[in-house]
């Protein structure tokens, strides 16, 4: 799933990518900033805490999904126009420092737009690896992408 581009995407394509290493300052920083619960900035209370250590905060590692699918497929080179949402976002297993987290993408729906033939919607299945290929975080998502070559539009029948 290399494509940029609405016409680029096809059912059951999957992509992996991404390399990004989860540092102990970087999840206490993120965490500090928007998630300061004790389990993702303080040593202590989270090796007392059910985690047994210092753990990333979800958000963080949704944040981290965001930033290698825009390196890959989402950046200004391509026809992405945003997102209405994601229908479901499960983290799964904690993620720890030092994990190296990547991106697996597929393709799981394309569908044209009918009011405007210059684009459509593509459902897409992130999951979030580990080194170990555990799947920590997985959602499922909907990307509206431009077509590199627009259809006509079609006249209305009377």
């Amino acid at each position: 799933m290399s494509g940029h581009f609405f016409e680029d995407f096809r059912v059951g394509d999957v992509d992996e990518f991404g390399e990004h290493v989860m540092t102990q300052e970087a999840i206490v920083a993120f965490a500090k900033q928007f998630d300061p619960q004790p389990f993702h900035i303080d040593e202590e209370a989270a090796r007392r805490s059910t985690f047994g250590g210092i753990i990333a905060s979800g958000w963080h590692t949704a944040s981290v999904c965001m930033r290698m699918a825009v390196d890959r497929f989402l950046g200004p080179s391509s026809g992405s126009l945003g997102s209405p949402g994601i229908d479901e976002l499960r983290w799964l297993k904690p993620v720890r420092p030092g994990d190296t987290l990547r991106l697996r993408i597929e393709v799981a729906e394309v569908t044209p737009s009918r009011s405007k033939p210059d684009r459509g919607a593509v459902r897409l299945r992130y999951q979030v690896l580990n080194q170990g290929g555990d799947v920590v975080m997985s959602m499922n998502g909907i990307g509206l992408f431009a077509r590199r070559t627009p259809l006509p539009a079609t006249t209305p029948s009377v």
